[in-house]
């Protein structure tokens, strides 16, 4: 649609009582009135509406299947609030593990400043990029103390990898490993998974996408991801349990988070975190792209 065609926001602007008469005239039903409009207040109506979508019978004219109610919108709501901080929780640990694995084989097989080689990487506009926002996030975090101590003893453009990777955000350091020109290299950081470096590249460009959703508090459960990932052949335990009919949802996510903290911590009580979690809020999680019974 040209920009000729498109309409002008027409829209008025509604009270907390005019949305809340709107949501009941819509077939809407309350437990608790009072309690529903203070969560109503406080979450946003635009905000909630991306979760009572499946309570709809009708989107064009925004009418509810009957018996919906507003506490099973916000029991999914806070479902997916909970599956946001559980996501960020095994992130981080993915992320401070990669870290870690490619500041130890770089700085084992070219030294401490490997990050500085420019012949180490394959796309040399990337590598400088990379190498700028490096540069940038060690200046912004000059006043760490593990960063002012190496300044202060050194005289050097930047300190050693296994202390610049410390400033690496999760997709600083997909980039960082993902241009590593010889694939020898990516595949002994990827073995450490048992996973070919392929398929730990594409997972990383992914799982930075879904950080980011998270991060910024965004819908994860039944959100469709624009960039998947490659889905792995082995180890067969892992692939049988990835459902390639919904790559794009992020139940193929948790299944290859939940191998790789398997991998990094053996006795993580992750999985079921999230099995009680899916549980205790009674979620269909075919919306989540979980293979259906």
């Amino acid at each position: 649609m040209n920009t000729s065609q498109k309409q002008s926001f027409s829209k008025p602007f509604l009270t907390l009582d005019e949305q809340f008469a709107q949501l009941k005239s819509r077939g809407m039903k309350f437990h608790d009135e009072k309690e529903a409009k203070h969560y109503l207040e406080h979450l946003n109506y635009y905000r909630l509406g991306g979760y009572w979508l499946p309570f709809e019978s009708n989107h064009e004219t925004h009418t509810f299947k009957e018996n919906a109610y507003f506490e099973d919108v916000l029991n999914l709501y806070i479902f997916d609030r909970e599956l946001r901080l559980l996501i960020l929780d095994i992130i981080e640990r993915i992320e401070v593990s990669i870290r870690s694995k490619f500041a130890h084989h770089l700085a084992n097989s070219f030294g401490s400043h490997a990050h500085l080689m420019p012949e180490l990487f394959y796309s040399k506009i990337k590598y400088s990029k990379t190498l700028l926002n490096l540069k940038s996030e060690i200046d912004r975090n000059k006043n760490e103390l593990f960063i002012k101590h190496h300044f202060d003893k050194y005289n050097e453009e930047l300190p050693p990898i296994w202390v610049c990777v410390e400033v690496m955000s999760l997709g600083q350091i997909s980039y960082w490993y993902s241009n590593l020109k010889e694939r020898e290299y990516r595949q002994a950081i990827a073995k450490d998974y048992g996973l070919d470096e392929k398929i730990l590249s594409s997972f990383l460009h992914h799982l930075t996408t879904v950080r980011n959703v998270a991060a910024h508090h965004s819908r994860l459960w039944n959100r469709k991801f624009t960039i998947d990932f490659v889905l792995p052949n082995y180890p067969t335990e892992l692939k049988k349990k990835l459902n390639p009919l919904s790559r794009r949802y992020i139940y193929n996510t948790l299944m290859m988070c939940e191998y790789l903290m398997n991998t990094i911590s053996k006795d993580s009580m992750w999985k079921s975190r999230l099995e009680n979690l899916i549980n205790t809020h009674n979620i269909d999680t075919t919306r989540m792209g979980y293979k259906s019974i």
